[in-house]
């Protein structure tokens, strides 16, 4: 399932769809555009009261809009790597992350940049969850999440390839916007509060941070890794 608007809007678009429910009563020009769209499309239209609509988002915030998804299917890595061969695509590894809102936010990020995708580790990665799609607002319809297994055997792979290896880290050898991330590269973020383990830190190439000028210590992970993705796809614009 995957609740709001934009999310079940763009789930609509990319044809992801197998039925809609739609808050009962009455309806703003966005809840019926919805609705006339997956009639276009031969899907279900059910309304359904907002109570019975509220219970079925638990604590998920649905704006009147909820859609039955087909079974969500991570992506291959090789696939993405055939469809990215001769560019310099951006990947970015997560781990140990545990919160899906960020897991969604971070692949809005990531599909806003252009990146190519999101790596999750099986057995270090929060699940995809309605709280996840609703936060990536559709995002997780075009943008290729892919779960990997080992660490350290997917980033020996990757560099095998050409892939250069950063990590965010707060004590990162360079400011990220003074580093070069150019060319094929895989940006790992960290856990909330303990960041990425010292073992993966290790496999990096190198490890950037982000100035702090106040007195909190440090950003949201998802608000990280926003700066350093688009300063990846900036640097690629030059």
């Amino acid at each position: 399932m995957t609740f709001g608007r934009n999310s079940v809007t763009e789930f609509l678009r990319a044809d992801r769809v197998r039925s809609v429910f739609i808050k009962e009563g009455r309806k703003d020009e966005r809840l019926a555009r919805i609705a006339e769209e997956a009639i276009s499309k031969g899907l279900p239209v059910i309304e359904i009261a907002e109570d019975k609509l509220d219970a079925m988002a638990g604590g998920v915030v649905h704006q009147g809009a909820a859609a039955l998804l087909k079974p969500y299917e991570y992506a291959e890595l090789d696939k993405v790597l055939s469809d990215w061969e001769g560019k310099d695509p951006i990947l970015i590894l997560l781990d140990g992350l545990e919160d899906v809102r960020n897991l969604g936010a971070i692949v809005r990020t990531a599909e806003c940049a252009g990146a190519a995708a999101v790596l999750l580790p099986k057995h270090k990665s929060p699940p995809v969850t309605a709280a996840a799609m609703k936060t990536a607002a559709g995002a997780f319809a075009y943008l290729p999440v892919c779960q990997t297994g080992n660490i350290r055997q997917t980033l020996e792979g990757l560099k095998e390839k050409g892939f250069w290896v950063v990590g965010a880290d707060m004590d990162g050898e360079s400011l990220y916007y003074e580093a070069n991330l150019k060319g094929p590269l895989v940006i790992v973020m960290g856990a909330e509060g303990k960041g990425v383990s010292p073992l993966t830190r290790k496999l990096c190439d190198f490890c950037v941070r982000i100035p702090m000028k106040g007195k909190v210590s440090s950003l949201n992970v998802s608000v990280a890794a926003a700066l350093l993705i688009y300063e990846a796809a900036k640097q690629r614009s030059e």
